[in-house]
């Protein structure tokens, strides 16, 4: 297959209700980077990746720069030969954040021309093991009576697996999980801390809230494995790393020392589903859990993300709301939501279509 034509196109977008940082930061705008693919076969593959400010300190026009020296290189390449293609794009931009989040818009869009030319949707591609998968949704840091009124609406519009966002005050974090426990028995609750507990805090939240939390999500520091791995061991409810995990070698070593009993796998974050089915791969041989996550991001991400999520046994957890935050997002899903179940229909590659 022969590419004859490569566009790079950065955009903004606006989010429906701005959310504050762990750093109380507002963020009310995210970036994202687009790329389209044309062959000499007739065929357009699209591909993107997300610059979300509270996940990465990297800029729009950092990942802009990254993903045209891809494009330039990618002109070259025969797209589905995707292991070729991907390594040869890494010599280019090496192994910085923004280079994994390039990397992760040409990754996509590869694997858009693979299902294309199978003429398979993504999630069939990968392994087929099922059609449709439970989402949670983030309810973001809030006061105990915003927390509560939150998590209704969500439950009114059927979503049955609430994410709860840490106010990194572990008093305050059981009330708020207790009152929407007791206002909503059914949910199921996660708690998202984003490494703002100790050690000790993370282990008497758990044992206050156990019974009522499904998981605690990165309780410690990003950096600090050790603490991490303690946590996992002492904890009554069961840990999932996050932020401590970027890539292939941080999966291994969380994987290594039973640090987490799982890993939440960003595509953009370690670079597209190449690289997430290798991280699914040492979380199953490790008997880790696999959640597949997501930051604010472009429905062609989120379909992504659900094309792999579908396609593997060993993911137990899905995150996949960021999509439903972006205003105005020029991707039209192929996908589609029903009583907080994400469903893939049968359309070949990532089954979207992006108007730009």
């Amino acid at each position: 297959m022969q590419i004859t034509h490569v566009e790079v196109v950065p955009v903004e977008l606006d989010l429906h209700v701005p959310y504050p940082t762990v750093e109380g930061v507002e963020v009310s705008r995210v970036g994202a980077v687009f790329v389209r693919i044309e062959t000499q076969q007739g065929d357009t593959a699209w591909g993107c990746t997300a610059v979300d400010p509270a996940f990465t300190d990297v800029t729009l026009e950092e990942v802009t720069r990254a993903c045209r020296a891809c494009a330039a290189r990618a002109r070259d390449l025969n797209p589905i030969n995707v292991e070729y293609a991907l390594a040869e794009l890494e010599g280019v931009v090496g192994e910085a954040h923004e280079a994994r989040m390039a990397l992760c818009a040409f990754d996509l869009a590869f694997y858009d021309l693979l299902g294309l030319a199978a003429q398979l949707p993504l999630y069939r591609l990968l392994g087929g093991y099922r059609q449709r998968i439970q989402t949670s949704m983030t309810v973001r840091r809030a006061t105990v009576q915003e927390t509560v009124e939150l998590a209704r609406d969500y439950a009114r519009q059927g979503f049955r697996i609430l994410k709860i966002k840490s106010t990194h005050d572990p008093e305050e974090d059981v009330h708020r999980m207790s009152a929407v426990r007791d206002a909503l028995p059914d949910v199921i609750l996660r708690l998202d801390v984003e490494g703002g507990y100790t050690i000790q805090q993370t282990l008497d939240v758990a044992r206050m809230l156990e019974g009522k939390l499904e998981m605690i999500e990165q309780p410690t520091p990003a950096d600090d494995l050790q603490a991490l791995r303690e946590v996992t061991q002492r904890s009554a409810v069961p840990i999932l790393a996050d932020e401590s995990v970027g890539g292939l070698s941080s999966a291994l070593e969380i994987a290594s020392q039973r640090a987490a009993h799982g890993i939440n796998v960003k595509l953009a974050a370690c670079g597209g589903l190449h690289c997430a089915r290798q991280m699914d791969a040492i979380a199953r041989a490790a008997h880790l859990a696999t959640m597949v996550g997501c930051v604010h991001e472009p429905a062609l991400l989120a379909a992504a993300g659900l094309g792999f999520a579908l396609s593997s046994s060993n993911v137990q957890y899905s995150d996949l709301d960021g999509y439903m935050h972006v205003v105005k997002d020029p991707t039209r899903a192929g996908f589609y939501l029903e009583e907080g179940w994400l469903y893939a229909r049968d359309v070949p590659g990532l089954g979207c279509q992006v108007e730009l």
